[in-house]
């Protein structure tokens, strides 16, 4: 099973906020998740991440693959 360290969209319309979420590579993008990791919302200025990094570290050491979004988002947090 390939894990992917990703973003699911909640919120209501117009107004996302997203739950960055450790999944198989395999499943839909809102749809079940392995386990959630943090929270990023947009809405904000300047735009709000919140994360567990020790939990974000345990996947990519266990070969989980970010998105290129949520490489970007962690990379200061």
């Amino acid at each position: 099973m390939a894990v992917r360290i990703r973003l699911a969209r909640y919120g209501a319309k117009k107004h996302p906020v997203y739950r960055i979420v450790a999944a198989d590579a395999q499943s839909r993008r809102d749809g079940r998740f392995i386990e959630q990791l943090g929270a990023y919302d947009p809405n904000v200025n300047p735009p709000k991440v919140s994360l567990e990094r020790d939990r974000y570290d345990y996947w990519l050491a266990n070969g989980a693959l970010p998105s290129e979004t949520v490489a970007r988002l962690t990379k200061g947090a």
